[in-house]
């Protein structure tokens, strides 16, 4: 396989442009003789462009890069086993309930928050299966066509999609095309997506609380960096409400591009209907790593002002409150909502002290080195690995309030 790898170009937009295509890699087959293109592509219009300041709060996150011992790619076995869970439900809820048309030459499918490392190749190529499955079930036809796959890599501008696009699988059944942008927004063009799929990618919001920040506000989350067991009932309220709102974008801007009789599939990270509102975070985690903030505050290594304006944009709902907020949007019928068997072969959190400070960076450390500068991450991560090893109770897997919602949804005609 030979690899030209360009980088990202900016260029000038204009209103009236409806679609630019940047070329960031091509790949060929050379004993196939196929050509594989690798673009992006970034849609606009007078109505779907934004401006700077709101770019800037819903694109300013992504896991983190590369292949290195603190990347995402290295540290996201835990999310790969909940896909494992859900693997062979989504292969028989598609072949079963994905609607196409025998006839059609090509077939489109979104992999929303994509990214980059193992986890999304592997669920594209559960979705390609399936989809030739279905088409090969279709009753009537003897020799159905098999429809060429485009498969659409989303994720912020932040992502890494060079190295996504460079670790592309050689052997793979599918055109692959790079297209950032923030899910939370229009993306694609109307009716242009058949199968749509997320995975832990829709707990992360399209921004801070606006209120959360504001000192001002009875919502200020002074001293403490998410809505963890000491926060205030109008903090957790502020993120309950923004996950109402970005909901709503999310569901009716797929609905735009998502088909009628598309599927989209999520796996959503949530905590049980249960929990009260002073548990709902993730086994104290988030509360482990604010303290080590709140420390080196103290020690002068940062300021307090840093600490209480910075609010992890995390928010894990619960089964009854994301199923509520579906049918209130009313663009799609919920074909199956379930919470994953949690198997042990499959799920498993890091249980190392070193794994799972390796496992907290990689999701956390680019929106921290963006508010406290990188020079106080690797510091920040060694005070949390000593936090974590005192107290064996982060450790114990009983001690993991969160689950993981396989949830199907259908396009509605």
């Amino acid at each position: 396989m030979v690899c030209l790898v360009s980088p990202l170009i900016n260029f000038p937009r204009k209103n009236h442009e409806r679609c630019h295509r940047v070329l960031l890699l091509a790949s060929s087959d050379l004993s196939g003789h196929r050509l594989h293109q690798v673009s992006t592509r970034i849609y606009s219009s007078g109505n779907l462009s934004c401006d700077a300041d709101e770019q800037t709060r819903v694109v300013g996150m992504a896991m983190n890069g590369g292949d290195g011992p603190h990347s995402y790619a290295e540290n996201s076995a835990y999310q790969r086993g909940y896909f494992e869970a859900a693997k062979e439900v989504l292969k028989d809820e598609i072949v079963a309930k994905l609607d196409v048309n025998p006839t059609s030459t090509w077939f489109r499918i979104a992999d929303l928050g994509c990214s980059t490392g193992p986890n999304t190749y592997l669920a594209v190529e559960t979705i390609v299966e399936a989809v030739e499955q279905r088409f090969k079930s279709e009753p009537g036809l003897d020799s159905p066509p098999t429809p060429e796959i485009e498969v659409l890599f989303n994720d912020t501008p932040l992502n890494d999609f060079n190295t996504l696009l460079r670790c592309l699988p050689p052997e793979r059944r599918y055109y692959a095309t790079a297209a950032p942008g923030s899910f939370y927004g229009r993306l694609f063009p109307k009716a242009s997506i058949q199968m749509a799929y997320s995975s832990c990618s829709i707990c992360w919001l399209s921004g801070i609380p606006k209120e959360v920040a504001d000192e001002t506000s009875p919502a200020w989350n002074r001293g403490s960096i998410h809505y963890d067991n000491v926060a205030r009932k109008r903090v957790f309220e502020a993120y309950v409400a923004q996950f109402a709102k970005d909901m709503e974008v999310f569901l009716r801007t797929r609905a735009e591009e998502v088909v009628s009789g598309g599927l989209m599939a999520l796996l959503v990270a949530a905590v049980p209907d249960i929990m009260p509102d002073s548990v709902t975070t993730v086994a104290t985690e988030i509360e482990v790593l604010g303290s080590c903030l709140v420390d080196m505050a103290k020690q002068g290594m940062i300021s307090e002002e840093q600490v209480d304006t910075f609010n992890l944009p995390l928010y894990y709902t619960r089964p009854e409150e994301l199923k509520e907020l579906i049918i209130r949007n009313g663009s799609f019928s919920i074909e199956r909502m379930e919470i994953l068997n949690n198997k042990k072969e499959h799920v498993t959190m890091p249980m190392s002290v070193e794994r799972r400070a390796m496992f907290v960076r990689a999701f956390t450390e680019g929106l921290l080195g963006q508010h406290f500068g990188s020079s106080i991450v690797d510091e920040l991560f060694d005070r949390y690995a000593k936090k974590i090893a005192i107290s064996s109770f982060y450790l114990k897997p009983d001690n993991h309030k969160t689950l993981m919602l396989f949830v199907l949804l259908k396009r509605m005609k």
